[in-house]
């Protein structure tokens, strides 16, 4: 062995700067495959090939590293959703962009479907997750009133919600114009952006 090389059975020790924050991403990772019920300091690790220790350095429990994760999803949802209002140029029918962006986010995976029903159940347990579903609403909320007013994204962030939640959990394939008639009826009229 020479100098600086790690001792037989012993990891060079890597620099990562960012760990932390891979280490949440690897949890969003290991809770879409697991389940919240199934995730561990041992099996974020493992997903991340770090030290058991390294978890625990950076977070304090389990619960502090769940945190992270949810909040890093929500905060990341509801940033790329906010950009796709943004982006709607006026006069254009606002109602039709909503129901796109919905359409685009279920077709992009099931994963990011699953990751917001695994939060949704931990809200319904633990204020301390609620408090982060509660930012994500008011983020959403505040990106339809660019085009909608107070009481109709309320009301149409919770339909967005309820089609999106039967649309993951149903056995038929998506019909994009039921969607659409839905959020028309909805919210009649034309409402440009």
């Amino acid at each position: 062995m020479t100098a600086g090389e790690p001792a037989a059975g012993k990891r060079r020790r890597r620099y990562e700067p960012d760990r932390r924050q891979r280490l949440v991403e690897v949890t969003l990772d290991v809770i879409a495959e697991h389940g919240v019920a199934g995730t561990t300091h041992r099996r974020v690790a493992a997903a991340a090939d770090v030290p058991l220790g390294s978890v625990s350095y950076h977070f304090a429990s389990l619960q502090d590293l769940l945190v992270s994760a949810f909040t890093h999803l929500a905060e990341t949802a509801a940033a790329a959703f906010d950009a796709q209002m943004a982006a709607i140029r006026p006069g254009v029918d606002a109602r039709e962009r909503v129901v796109e962006a919905m359409l685009a986010d279920l077709a992009d995976n099931q994963r990011s479907a699953v990751l917001a029903y695994e939060l949704y159940a931990a809200a319904a347990r633990d204020p301390r997750f609620r408090v982060i579903t509660q930012r994500w609403m008011d983020s959403t909320r505040r990106s339809l009133r660019r085009h909608f007013d107070a009481e109709t994204a309320e009301a149409l962030d919770a339909l967005m919600e309820g089609l999106i939640l039967h649309a993951t959990l149903s056995t038929r394939p998506v019909d994009p114009r039921k969607i659409m008639d839905a959020v028309r009826r909805f919210v009649p009229g034309a409402h440009p952006g």
